[in-house]
């Protein structure tokens, strides 16, 4: 049990954490880039704290869960050096394949939202367009060599990025 919460925590500070909030803070602390600075006690300011604090905690809320799903149902962590053991398609998985980068996508908008960053935007757009080259071209044949048929079928039934409107029933092969 303990060696497994070790993995977990190894696994998050190495990657989200690491994505989300160092590289942020190296990037707002090494240069003011390019900022918006929204105004003290302007409605722009207050709208703008508000929506990059739903953004994070909306993102937090989908990266936890990913993470318990795949302790408790996968049997692994969210790092390709110690992946799950079984496929996890329940939850937030039933609507949409990748749910944690949406999280992590979602917590560096609102980062960028918070602090007027256009820096971290950057940083997030670059995140963005790496996992949507690295997972199709790596992590989803993996997926499908350690998963066989039973990946193809979830593939099959279940978007990449934009999540479906209603859950997939893994008891059902049909794309709606």
């Amino acid at each position: 049990m303990r060696q497994s919460v070790i993995k977990h925590i190894r696994a998050v500070l190495i990657l989200p954490f690491t994505v989300t909030l160092v590289v942020p803070a190296l990037i707002l602390y090494g240069s003011e880039g390019i900022r918006v600075h929204w105004g003290y006690g302007s409605a722009l300011k207050i709208t703008g704290l508000i929506a990059g604090g739903v953004l994070i905690c909306s993102g937090l809320m989908l990266l936890i869960g990913t993470i318990r799903r795949f302790s408790t149902e996968g049997r692994g962590t969210l790092a390709p050096w110690n992946p799950t053991e079984q496929l996890v398609v329940r939850g937030i998985y039933r609507y949409v394949r990748n749910p944690m980068i949406s999280g992590v996508i979602m917590i560096l908008l609102g980062e960028a939202i918070v602090t007027g960053s256009f820096s971290v935007l950057l940083w997030g757009l670059f995140f963005l367009i790496f996992n949507m080259v690295y997972i199709p071209l790596s992590e989803e044949p993996g997926l499908g060599r350690r998963f066989g048929d039973d990946y193809l079928r979830y593939k099959r039934n279940v978007p990449r990025w934009i999540p479906r409107l209603k859950p997939w029933d893994s008891n059902q092969d049909t794309v709606e």
